[in-house]
C-alpha cells in the first residue's frame, strides 16, 4: 500500500550515512539517490524512506505527529535496533518495551528530530 515515505533533511549526506547504517540489518541501503533526495529499502518494489532537501529550499523540519514506524520481527530485533539508532546519533524517546498486551516498541528520534519506532506485534 505504501511506495515510499520522505522526510526532510538539512544535510543530505548525514540522513543516508544514518538511514542506511541503522536499516543495513533489515536488508535495505540506498537504492536511488537523484541528489536531493535519496530513496532507501530492500528494492524499488517494496515499501521505501526517502530524504531529501526540501523542494521550496527552506530548512527541514521534522512533523508535529508524524513518525515512522519500522517492525523489527521479534522483541530481540526491537532492542538491538533500538541500541543501534542511539549508537548513530539518535536520541531516545522511549526505551523498549511493551506498550499494550500485542505491541512492543522502541522509540527514537534521529538526528534532525524526526521520531521512529521499532515495533513488533505479538
Amino acid at each position: 500500500m505504501i511506495g515510499y515515505v520522505t522526510i526532510g533533511t538539512n544535510d543530505m549526506e548525514k540522513a543516508k550515512a544514518f538511514w542506511s547504517t541503522l536499516l543495513e540489518p533489515v536488508g535495505a541501503k540506498v537504492l536511488m539517490d537523484l541528489g536531493r533526495i535519496a530513496f532507501i529499502g530492500e528494492g524499488m518494489n517494496k515499501p521505501m524512506l526517502a530524504v531529501c532537501t526540501p523542494a521550496d529550499g527552506k530548512a527541514a523540519t521534522p512533523g508535529n505527529g508524524n513518525m515512522l514506524a519500522f517492525p523489527a520481527g521479534s522483541r530481540e530485533k526491537v532492542d538491538e535496533l533500538h541500541a543501534r539508532a542511539l549508537g548513530l546519533g539518535a536520541t531516545d524517546e522511549g526505551a523498549p518495551g511493551a506498550r499494550m498486551p500485542t505491541f512492543y516498541g522502541g522509540y527514537f528520534r534521529d538526528p534532525e528530530g524526526n521520531k521512529a519506532v521499532f515495533f513488533h506485534m505479538g
